[in-house]
């Protein structure tokens, strides 16, 4: 029986000081809380089978993975199939009394909250972010694989492991900064998941 794991590690924090939606957009990189998250959840592979280790091309996943390459031994692969979704209100304020959501043109592109309307489709991103998965445990078969992605990437290969309906409340997503969600396969079919926050405590 062949036991593999892929492991798939939420970047650190990004230094965003106008507080708004970057999805996608460059230029937002690691900030010294983030770099300090990545190096903890690095430190937590130490000793680990780790052959393959996988990012998305944003530079907060390429940042949070060099920790990790460090302490692996390994150099950083990009796959653009474990990107951040994609969305209509990049580079808006979307929370709080003054998001730009609240502006009534905007408003269109929020009518159906299931797909979602205004982004990448849930379905879309779990199918791209599945197929990454995949590739990693074909590569690191017998051993472990890291992939660097983003919350909305990760929460929807949790539900489609899970057997949950992908639509849900951003409320209800457990997938913390610099976590680590653990897929373990038997001979190529998930038995189970894992999550843990080795840097919790940053």
């Amino acid at each position: 029986m062949t036991t593999t794991i892929v492991h798939l590690v939420r970047h650190g924090e990004v230094h965003n000081p106008s507080q708004v939606l970057y999805g996608r957009m460059p230029g937002f990189n690691l900030s010294s809380r983030g770099r300090s998250q990545a190096a903890r959840t690095a430190e937590s592979f130490t000793g680990h089978d780790v052959t393959a280790l996988i990012a998305s091309p944003l530079d907060r996943a390429q940042q949070t993975a060099e920790p990790i390459a460090r302490v692996t031994g390994l150099d950083v692969q990009t796959d653009a199939d474990v990107i951040e979704s994609d969305n209509r209100f990049e580079g808006l304020r979307t929370k709080g009394w003054r998001s730009q959501l609240l502006n009534p043109v905007r408003w269109r592109f929020m009518t159906n909250p299931l797909t979602p309307s205004w982004g990448e489709e849930y379905e879309a991103i779990a199918a791209r972010m599945m197929n990454a998965v995949e590739r990693a445990r074909v590569q690191a078969e017998g051993h472990e694989a890291i992939i660097v992605s983003h919350q909305l990437p990760i929460v929807m290969v949790q539900r489609s492991v899970a057997g949950k309906r992908l639509p849900h409340s951003p409320t209800q997503r457990r997938c913390d900064l610099a976590s680590v969600t653990s897929l373990i396969f038997r001979d190529g079919e998930i038995v189970d998941y894992r999550y843990s926050e080795p840097a919790r405590d940053i």
